[in-house]
Formats: C-alpha cells, sequence, structure tokens
C-alpha cells in the first residue's frame, strides 16, 4: 500500500472524517484514499471505473485493511454524475467533510504538441475533466458542507483540495490544454476559497511536479526521458504519488486551520529553478 513510517508516528489525523475523492482509482487518487483511511477517514471513491489495468480496485482495498469505503462512478463533467456521487456519499455515511477534486486527464503527456497543432477537441475535453470538474466539484461538494450540521469540536466546516499542477505557473512546450487548464484550477481555488472563508469552509490546492503516476508512465517507459528528468529536476529524482497524498492528509487535517486559498507546490522545488 506505500504506508510510509511518518504516517504511523502522527497517529489519526482525519479520524471519524468523511472524504469523497475523484479519480481514486489510479495515480494520486488511489495514494490519497489509501493514505486518508490509514488516518481515519471514510473513502468514496469516485471514477468511471472502479479499477484500472489489473489492480484491486481502491475502495476493496480499503475495506481489506480495515476502513470504510464505497465506489461511485462518476464523470466530473457531468453536473447531473457529480450529484449523484454527493448524494451517493451523504446516503452512506450521512455528511461530507472533505472532498479531493483530483480526477484529471493530460492527452499532451503522451503526445505532446505545440499549440498550432492542438486540436480543439483536445483543448475542449481536457477542459471538460481538468476545469469543470474541479467547478462542480467545489460547487456541488461546497452546497452540502453549507447546508449540513457542524460539528462543533471542529475549527471548519469543510475542506476542498482541488488538483492542478506546477505546469499551471510554468511554461512549458507542448502542453497548452493541460497548463492552461491547470493554471485555470490555480485561479479558481483562490476564488472559491474567498466565497467560502466566511462558511468556514477551507479551498486548497496542490500542485504536483513530474510525480510518478500512469499519467507520465508513457515518458517514465522511456530509461533516458526518466534519467533526464530526475538529473534536470533539484532533487534529483521524482515525486513520488505518497508525497502528494501525505500533502492532501496537511491540508484535510487541523494541522492547516490556519490555511485557506493556497496553491501548494508539492514538487521537490522544481518551480522555484530557471527551466528544465
Amino acid at each position: 500500500m506505500g504506508t510510509k513510517s511518518t504516517a504511523a508516528a502522527v497517529g489519526h489525523l482525519l479520524a471519524g472524517q468523511i472524504s469523497i475523492i475523484t479519480g481514486a482509482s489510479s495515480g494520486l487518487g488511489r495514494a490519497t484514499a489509501l493514505a486518508f483511511m490509514r488516518h481515519g477517514a471514510a473513502v468514496v471513491c469516485a471514477d468511471r471505473t472502479p479499477a484500472s489495468s489489473k489492480m484491486q480496485p481502491t475502495h476493496e482495498l480499503i475495506r481489506e485493511h480495515g476502513g470504510r469505503s464505497i465506489f461511485a462512478q462518476t464523470d466530473v463533467s457531468d453536473e447531473q454524475s457529480i450529484q449523484r456521487l454527493v448524494r451517493a456519499a451523504v446516503a452512506e455515511f450521512g455528511r461530507i467533510d472533505i472532498m479531493v477534486n483530483n480526477a484529471g486527464i493530460a492527452h499532451e503527456a503522451s503526445n505532446p504538441r505545440p499549440v498550432w497543432e492542438t486540436t480543439e477537441e483536445i483543448f475542449d475535453s481536457t477542459w471538460r475533466v481538468n476545469v469543470r470538474g474541479v467547478f462542480l466539484g467545489c460547487k456541488y461538494a461546497g452546497i452540502q458542507m453549507l447546508g449540513q450540521t457542524r460539528i462543533p469540536e471542529r475549527q471548519r466546516a469543510g475542506t476542498i483540495i482541488n488538483t492542478a499542477s506546477v505546469l499551471g505557473l510554468l511554461g512549458k512546450s507542448g502542453t497548452p490544454a493541460y497548463a492552461a487548464s491547470k493554471g485555470a484550477v490555480i485561479a479558481m481555488t483562490r476564488a472559491m476559497a474567498m466565497d467560502y472563508a466566511p462558511h468556514l469552509i477551507h479551498c486548497n490546492s496542490i500542485l504536483p511536479g513530474f510525480t510518478r503516476t500512469p499519467m507520465i508512465s508513457t515518458l517514465t517507459a522511456d530509461s533516458e526521458v526518466e534519467k533526464y528528468m530526475s538529473e534536470h529536476h533539484p532533487l534529483k529524482r521524482l515525486g513520488e504519488a505518497d508525497e502528494i497524498a501525505e500533502a492532501a492528509v496537511f491540508l484535510a487535517s487541523d494541522m492547516s486551520n490556519g490555511i485557506t486559498g493556497l496553491n501548494m507546490s508539492v514538487d521537490g522545488g522544481l518551480h522555484s529553478q530557471l527551466g528544465l
């Protein structure tokens, strides 16, 4: 499961909380779902399918390790699908405390192309998932959080975490649709955080760098490309999914009660150097 020694040391930071994680069947979403389970949260795993490739479905793995979880088939770009997801979470667990809008696509990861060769279909499909999907998740999870009874001992009424990317800040050739979509997530997170702040709902985003997940598997499958990426990275290695998951645990826990509207880079310093 990729557990980390630090997780055991800090204890169950999310005990009793109810979470939704979109894109939970693989990559960063799966790692985050497992990290939330280790820290005591119930997890609604939302995705198009329960598992990718030959992996055990995430919700089954959580249950196998004593956690509480269900799977909800979801198309994040569809308003009614997101509404059904929220209703399913509430029907099963009674409330929603944490919404992680993680589902995303990156056509350009396997086939980078300059803007003049980028089709409208690639651009529009990227934005439907990466931007509209985040907007809908923030909207309908937020409506649920606004309407449900607050738990008195908690200092916040809810948590929303969006997955952006360091490419929303930096320029990288061949990624106009993906980079633009993640820049939009960064801007939306700031604006939505201001909408939700008076209601004690925290909204932040995480900006991963090049992280070892299926999304960039076509790149890491080439040893020379991976070597190049690692050598030009400040930490001389790619990021790991568990590192993004632990950042999400932090943003969902009481350790971040003073934080909202933050777009937090978890990229090993990639955004701080010149060029790649």
